[in-house]
């Protein structure tokens, strides 16, 4: 089974070109099949991962993104850095 992960970040405007640049390659660096979006003041990452691998990649996606938070605003309270989602791909 494969899963399919959204993150929709929002890079502090300053930092924008920096944090897409640095999330491009940890993207290219660890997921075969992914994609970067932008979209007025967000960056959308869409990752493609075996069901098995979902657990380890997201403790490494936690990790690099402790790094980075120093580029990004918070959405809110709850969602602070990130809004995510992730669910069975059902059809690719």
């Amino acid at each position: 089974m494969k899963k399919l992960t959204i993150v929709r970040f929002k890079p502090k405007p300053e930092c924008f070109i920096e944090f897409v640049e640095a999330l491009k390659e940890h993207s290219r660096e660890r997921h075969s099949a992914h994609y970067i979006m932008t979209r007025e003041d967000e960056v959308l990452a869409v990752v493609i991962r075996d069901a098995g691998k979902l657990e380890e990649s997201a403790k490494d996606g936690v990790s690099w993104l402790d790094q980075q938070r120093h580029l990004l605003q918070e959405f809110n309270d709850v969602d602070k850095h990130t809004i995510f989602m992730t669910g069975d791909l059902v059809d690719n």
